[in-house]
């Protein structure tokens, strides 16, 4: 692990000498390229730095123990090595985890689609808590959202959404909330009190770029429609919805939230290449059966990921057993304690895979 670390203190002094000069900040595509893996690199270094002051504490302290000194002085230096060598250990664990390989998705944008599932009109309206659940997050992250498509139910819910969050980090934060999400809680049609349960289905799908996916327009079939819904009055008069279908694949795709059909048409595409590119990722990864798969983070849509109860209040993600009491705050994009666990545990996971 050293001798890695070695490598990357290097490369980040050459790359923080490199990135000032005049001849490599003439060639933009280039400079950037060197500040994108400085900032990556970055807080391995300060780490590690962190590290080494830490190790020469302790073997300061040890060296001090070795002298005549009073008791007092004594205890304030064994107090300071006890201080030195947690900071060690606790730095080591963090550098382990640094040097873990990177998901390249980390750092993209999401599309999220979020589809009511069993529960009829029920799972239509907490499909559309967990819509505003995770616009309310990235708000308070101050992530963008883009509304792609959106497809309402007749009591104000949505039978399907999809939508777009742009922020730095999104998908690493996002990416272990694909899978089933299930509500438990009295519906507003129910006269006698009993507690019903419904599902809905979520998927995060990191943005593909054009160099990621190559769409052959030549498999791909578009037809124009008129909107329908909410949209003031250019809705039902004018062709602006756009259907986009994928021959290989049979992905139709549907967007009508713009007036403009061009930007309904770009808005299908864009989906349609993160669903192409998020096929390809699927396929690399059942290919490699022999690696051991973290408890999260798998983004198997069929398995039931977390539990809504509103009856007691609670929110339980049955990946990690995490079952917290605060179900208004968490409905209100207060997500950070969920994503923080199942990061941890994935990390941790792929601590133990690492060391086998």
């Amino acid at each position: 692990m050293f001798g890695r670390l070695e490598e990357l203190e290097n490369k980040f002094d050459e790359l923080s000498r490199s990135i000032s000069e005049p001849s490599v900040m003439s060639n933009m595509d280039g400079w950037r390229r060197m500040m994108k893996e400085h900032s990556d690199i970055s807080p391995v270094v300060e780490t590690f730095r962190e590290y080494k002051k830490a190790l020469a504490a302790v073997a300061e302290a040890k060296e001090m123990l070795g002298e005549n000194m009073d008791d007092d002085f004594r205890k304030l230096v064994k107090d300071e090595l006890r201080e030195n060598q947690d900071d060690v250990e606790r730095l080591s664990e963090k550098l382990k985890i640094l040097l873990l390989p990177k998901d390249p998705n980390d750092d993209k944008n999401v599309i999220v689609e979020i589809r009511g599932g069993t529960g009829g009109e029920e799972a239509a309206l907490f499909a559309g808590d967990l819509y505003r659940m995770y616009t309310r997050y990235a708000e308070r992250l101050r992530w963008k959202t883009e509304l792609m498509s959106v497809s309402e139910s007749d009591v104000g819910g949505v039978k399907e959404v999809v939508f777009q969050i742009n922020g730095k980090g999104a998908f690493s934060r996002l990416k272990y909330e694909s899978g089933v999400h299930r509500v438990q809680r009295i519906p507003v049609t129910e006269s006698s009190g009993r507690v019903h349960t419904s599902a809905v289905t979520v998927a995060v799908l990191p943005e593909a770029d054009e160099v990621d996916v190559e769409i052959d327009m030549n498999d791909v079939r578009i037809d124009v429609f008129r909107s329908s819904g909410n949209g003031g009055q250019s809705v039902n008069t004018t062709d602006s919805a756009v259907r986009v279908t994928h021959a290989p694949t049979g992905i139709v795709i549907s967007c009508q939230d713009e007036k403009s059909q061009l930007k309904n048409k770009d808005k299908a595409l864009k989906v349609l290449r993160s669903k192409l590119y998020s096929l390809e990722l699927e396929k690399q990864r059942s290919q490699i059966s022999a690696e051991r798969r973290s408890q999260v983070g798998t983004g198997d849509r069929s398995e039931r990921i977390r539990t809504y109860n509103f009856p007691q209040g609670r929110v339980t993600d049955h990946r990690v057993g995490l079952t917290l009491y605060k179900l208004e705050s968490v409905l209100d994009g207060d997500l950070d304690e969920i994503a923080d666990t199942l990061i941890t545990t994935d990390q941790a996971e792929k601590l133990k895979a690492s060391a086998q």
